[in-house]
């Protein structure tokens, strides 16, 4: 075993791998071109850039987007769900309300499987989890020799209460296991989501079941590959919540990875803050496919227990990320005689026009490159050359059915991504009551240091900040955070009916039910540690907010009530506008979270001092328009302490700043580069 500890970030159209030398406390960086066909071919030839072999690493983690990736292009497996007869189409009844009020043309999402593919099982619990009706044991033999006969490929179960009672949904499964064997994948509705809310508890079995086999499929030939190279550590995988779990674990529970390769960009942006003493983050991600947002508020990421995809709902702790389709590679197009761009996605292959892989079609990179923004011959840190002239001919083809010119159509193509990746923040903030212009805006991804400027002038923000590999950033973040399982306990009581003592028993029996399962994942007991928290409302609301209980005993403790109902009233006018305090309030779910330290990467301080100068060059690029005389840096050449002025172009391996008039730019103590507006 060696001494780095590494992490792999695998997107649309690169691989990025960072090293922490635990030694020297060095970071390093990779990149490979991602490879669709296998992907783990992506990830050797990208770990192979920067490790010498496999055998030298103490610690690896991996972020993968293969469940998201088969479920927003629907291409996972076939699932039987199995339901409990009389209740068997809540699946496809799903809820009512119509979440695009004005739009002639909504249609309710597409569930992942059709009616027909569900079962009807007879067998029923009261909603305080006593049985009712045994079992309809034969209908699940049927449901089996179905699923043998028809070319399924996972079963869901999804019973009424099975929060409360799992009898009948466990039972099932040993069925199951007698008839087809312990091969085939089953989730079951009360694992993937112990918690109240029928259809969102059998939609989360549906996704896990029909995704799940694609994850295990992947993980499973990745760890065998790593094994062959010489890997001898456990492969760690980033969930969806912000901590990781061994890969064993993750294919037990693979619904918990479907979004853990966007969430490492915002443990990085948490650990940024701390570092730069800036609670108050807005953190995007913008790749070759897709821009994603997330929020950093007093130094922690925001972590819902919920999530939505495509419609699709699941109870999962997820930290709160919203994506659109607006990336480098996303495709210039005309509707209704407007400019469009996104959400389709050149891909890594064919790739931009500029690729010269053979695509054709208008992308972001294409304009960006037009306009001088970047670098053609030391694209990607040279991995790549682009080819301006087919880029120019692309954009052509489009400006003549415009009437722009080739210039006015790049332009045009940025004003229009950077207005769609603006409109996605202030979802996420204003439309929340959160007023981005008290945030710094950090920038990551490939693409993302190249808009981050303008998408702050646009939001009125005073202050971006670029971290070091910011190509890379995700998975420098995902070196920063820990193991983590949630657990969660239905318990509903008004609070006059609270029983405080029978609370905090609850809360003992989780701790320690959590504390043991952070045995098996490595974590010695001096690193271990847990939180609590209580899904709260008003009585008569439908939905909750998650309120922190800071010791398992606290519900013991004199004026409880008053203080955890203060807590959900301060929580309640932060996200709505409005509060009531001493109106009364209802207990819905009990969560206990927890955390191992495996260690962390140190934040790396760049003992170097700055001269006076830099190397640089000037180019000319246009912004607004207008051919400007620009400086150009390099990343490498920048010390803490260097200032310098836009407007300007910064060049390094995993990305490109791009800096307009009016914006001054500083090099910090961590390598970050720091733009401020020079009118604020």
């Amino acid at each position: 075993m060696g001494p780095y500890r590494v992490s792999m970030d695998i997107g649309g159209t690169f691989t990025d791998v960072v090293a922490y030398d635990e030694n020297g406390g060095v970071f390093q960086a990779g990149k490979s071109s991602t490879t669709p066909e296998d992907l783990t071919e992506g990830v050797l030839n990208a770990l192979g850039s920067i490790v010498r072999s496999p055998s030298d690493i103490s610690f690896m983690v991996h972020g993968t987007t293969q469940g998201l990736n088969a479920l927003l292009e629907r291409r996972g497996v076939k699932v039987l769900l199995l339901a409990t007869a009389g209740a068997s189409d809540t699946y496809h009844i799903a809820r009512g309300p119509r979440t695009r009020l004005y739009d002639l043309h909504f249609r309710k999402p597409e569930p992942l499987l059709p009616l027909r593919d569900i079962v009807p099982v007879g067998g029923r619990f009261s909603a305080e989890g006593v049985e009712l009706e045994p079992l309809e044991e034969a209908a699940v033999r049927a449901a089996a020799k179905r699923f043998a006969n028809e070319g399924f490929g996972a079963i869901a179960v999804g019973y009424l209460f099975s929060y409360k009672n799992p009898a009948h949904e466990l039972r099932t499964r040993e069925i199951l296991v007698e008839e087809l064997g312990a091969d085939i994948t089953i989730s079951l509705s009360h694992e993937a989501a112990k918690e109240w809310r029928e259809y969102e508890r059998t939609s989360s079995a549906v996704i896990e079941a029909y995704t799940g086999p694609v994850v295990r499929r992947y993980l499973s030939r990745l760890e065998q590959s790593l094994d062959e190279q010489g890997l001898t550590v456990p492969l760690h995988v980033m969930q969806s919540s912000g901590g990781i779990l061994t890969a064993e674990s993750a294919q037990k529970r693979p619904l918990q990875t479907l979004l853990s390769g966007p969430v490492g960009g915002t443990m990085g942006g948490a650990a940024l803050a701390k570092a730069l003493g800036t609670p108050n983050l807005i953190c995007v991600d913008m790749g070759g496919t897709s821009f994603d947002v997330s929020l950093v508020v007093d130094g922690e990421p925001v972590v819902s227990p919920e999530a939505s995809l495509e419609g699709l709902p699941m109870l999962m702790s997820v930290v709160d990320i919203h994506t659109i389709g607006a990336g480098g590679g996303s495709i210039a197009w005309i509707e209704a005689g407007g400019l469009r761009v996104g959400p389709q996605s050149a891909g890594a292959d064919p790739g931009p026009a500029c690729y010269g892989r053979g695509g054709e079609q208008p992308t972001v990179t294409d304009a960006n490159l037009v306009l001088g923004r970047v670098d053609a011959d030391w694209f990607a840190g040279g991995h790549l050359s682009l080819d301006l002239e087919r880029a120019k001919t692309a954009l052509a083809a489009l400006g003549d059915k415009l009437g722009l010119d080739v210039i006015q159509t790049a332009e045009g193509i940025c004003d229009v991504a950077n207005a769609k990746m603006a409109q996605a923040i202030r979802t996420i903030t204003v439309s929340r009551g959160i007023e981005p212009r008290e945030f710094t805006l950090v920038a990551f991804g490939g693409a993302g240091p190249m808009h981050a400027v303008f998408l702050a002038e646009e939001l009125g923000i005073s202050e971006v900040v670029v971290p070091r590999f910011p190509g890379a950033f995700s998975a420098w973040g995902m070196l920063q955070t820990e193991i983590r399982k949630d657990f969660s306990e239905p318990y509903f009581f008004v609070d006059e009916d609270l029983d405080r003592a029978d609370m905090a028993a609850q809360f003992t029996a989780m701790d320690r039910t959590a504390m043991e399962s952070l045995a098996g994942e490595g974590v010695s007991e001096h690193s271990r540690r847990t939180a609590h928290a209580v899904d709260i409302r008003y009585v008569e609301q439908e939905y909750t907010l998650t309120v922190p209980v800071l010791e398992v005993d606290e519900p013991l403790r004199e004026g409880f009530l008053e203080v955890i109902s203060k807590r959900f009233a301060e929580q309640h006018e932060s996200r709505y506008g409005h509060a009531n305090l001493g109106a009364p309030i209802e207990f819905v779910t009990l969560r206990t979270t927890a955390l191992g330290d495996l260690g962390q990467a140190e934040t790396e301080r760049i003992a170097a001092t700055a001269g006076e100068d830099f190397p640089r060059e000037i180019r000319t690029v246009v912004f607004d328009r207008t051919e400007r005389d620009t400086l150009l840096a390099r990343r490498d050449d920048l010390l803490p302490g260097h200032t310098f002025d836009g407007p300007a172009i910064v060049l390094e391996g995993t990305a490109t700043t791009v800096v307009p008039p009016g914006h001054q730019v500083t090099a910090d103590e961590i390598g970050s580069l720091v733009i401020r507006s020079k009118e604020q």
